[in-house]
């Protein structure tokens, strides 16, 4: 487990890019906090860690957005409105799985039992209002 403390968005960033160069293809990130942490700023990051040049924007109208430009391809899903396995097989999560690339996934409780045992769980808790602490750890960390 490792964790960080960001005062700014700029910081949540360069701690997701710092985490974006370490990881490897197949890799599924399940976040976890609210609205308004900075899943969004971590996950800016983590694609320039891969290596993409791609603008990352927060996924809650599109469910999806791809970001193929990268040493290895980005899909950043919002989970918000996934209720159930038919929803989550309607985005085509699992097809996105079988396609070895990086899964970035908020609100990631409510796929819980979906997500693999290999899962990386990036927790961002608010200190205040400035402040979020950043826990990267396993499952059963």
């Amino acid at each position: 487990m490792q964790k960080f403390l960001s005062n700014s968005p700029e910081e949540t960033e360069k701690i997701g890019e710092e985490f974006g160069k370490q990881i490897n293809a197949g890799c599924v990130i399940a976040y976890r906090g609210g609205l308004g942490m900075g899943k969004t700023c971590f996950t800016r990051g983590l694609a320039r860690g891969l290596d993409s040049s791609d603008t990352v924007t927060s996924p809650t109208f599109a469910l999806i957005n791809e970001y193929p430009n990268g040493r290895i391809p980005l899909y950043h899903f919002d989970m918000y409105r996934i209720s159930g396995w038919e929803d989550l097989y309607s985005t085509g999560f699992f097809d996105y799985i079988d396609q070895g690339g990086v899964i970035a996934a908020e609100w990631s409780e409510n796929i819980e039992s979906a997500l693999p045992d290999s899962t990386v769980y990036v927790t961002i808790n608010k200190i205040d209002d400035n402040t979020r602490e950043i826990i990267i750890s396993k499952k059963g960390e």
